[in-house]
Formats: structure tokens, C-alpha cells, sequence
């Protein structure tokens, strides 16, 4: 089933940089409507907890101390095919591959500082949103 929702990141990496504002243009600009979002930096613990389906990959480790290196945007976007749009929008994760004119290309540096996240599925995306945003927080 399809949904209208999708979840995403603004990454410790793009935060640093200054990046949210010209990311939210981005996602504005391509029809996405802010249901939720809030700025907070996760520990350890949590970037652990919520990449925890790579617990068993090589690279999990570095990924939770990236993600808990500095503040992140977390948000929940609303748009019709919400999902599959907004992957199209980020771009491919490696931003030398990553198609002119998406986030990734504009905003990342590498494979690992690639700017956002974005669900890769509807039930990811109900997954993550719930798991930095309360019902109450949701409009």
C-alpha cells in the first residue's frame, strides 16, 4: 500500500555546513509539505537504535558516530508517491553518481556525508517517523 508520507534526515554533515534552508527550498520546491520536523542531535545510543538493521554491517559503527556528531533536522514530508519521489529528489548516495539538480548532488560530499536520509519504503518511513515523532507532533 502506498502512502502519502515519507520520512528524512537533514544529516550532521549538511547541518554543519548550513545547508537546511537550501535543502527545505529543495524539498518545498518539489512539493513536499512539512507534517512534522524538529532539530535535535542524536546520542549514541539512539543513532544505534535507529540504524540498527545495519547492526551487522561493516561500515554501522562509523555510521552511529557520524549520525551522533552533531545536530540533525528530522521530518516527516507529505506528497502523493511521498516515498519513491523523494528518493528520486535525494539523489543516488553516491553524490559523483547522483543526478544534477537532486540533494545529494548539491549538498553531499561523499558517500557517508551524503547530506539526507530519505525511507526506502512506506513501512520505513511509518518506522522512522515514529520513532522521533509523537502523534501530537504531527500536523
Amino acid at each position: 500500500m502506498t502512502t502519502n508520507r515519507t520520512f528524512t534526515m537533514i544529516k550532521p554533515d549538511a547541518v554543519g555546513n548550513g545547508y537546511i534552508g537550501g535543502i527545505l527550498k529543495m524539498m518545498n520546491e518539489a512539493g513536499f509539505r512539512i507534517v512534522a520536523m524538529k532539530y535535535t542531535k542524536l546520542s549514541s545510543e539512539m543513532a544505534g537504535k535507529f540504524y540498527e538493521v545495519h547492526k551487522d554491517r561493516p561500515f554501522y559503527g562509523e555510521l552511529v558516530e557520524f549520525m551522533s556528531s552533531g545536530p540533525i533536522v528530522a521530518a516527516i514530508l507529505e506528497k502523493t508517491n511521498a516515498v519513491a519521489d523523494f528518493r528520486t529528489l535525494i539523489g543516488a548516495t553516491d553524490p559523483t553518481k547522483a543526478d544534477a539538480g537532486t540533494i545529494r548532488k548539491t549538498y553531499a560530499k561523499s558517500i557517508s556525508a551524503n547530506a539526507v536520509h530519505g525511507s526506502d519504503s512506506d513501512e520505513n518511513a511509518q518506522i522512522e517517523g515514529d520513532f522521533f515523532f509523537s502523534k501530537l507532533e504531527r500536523f
